[in-house]
């Protein structure tokens, strides 16, 4: 199970969620977060600090991109507890349906 938080941010390119097990999918890039390790001087492009896991939950922030007329659901939007493997859906952005 993932909680995701996430932190808008005004961007121009795309982000794509999915998760299987404890890989995390961003972009298509697979990331085993129980052997990921945040090196802060090559920091994720998507993944802010460092994934914890806590009593079986990934506990993960990810940069949200937006355009400049984001909806108020993607500029403030609300953690998102993911329970089954598959895509995650994300707030919708103001040019693209993410």
């Amino acid at each position: 199970m993932f909680l995701i938080t996430l932190s808008p941010m005004r961007r121009d390119d795309m982000l794509t969620v999915s998760v299987a097990g404890d890989v995390l999918v961003l972009n298509g890039e697979a990331l085993d977060l129980g052997t990921y390790t945040a090196d802060p001087d090559a920091p994720h492009d998507w993944i802010v600090g460092q994934p914890v896991q806590d009593t079986g939950v990934w506990n993960v922030t990810l940069i949200l991109p937006h355009g400049a007329d984001a909806p108020e659901a993607t500029r403030f939007p609300q953690p998102i507890a993911v329970t089954a493997d598959g895509p995650v859906q994300l707030p919708p952005n103001d040019d693209w349906e993410i």
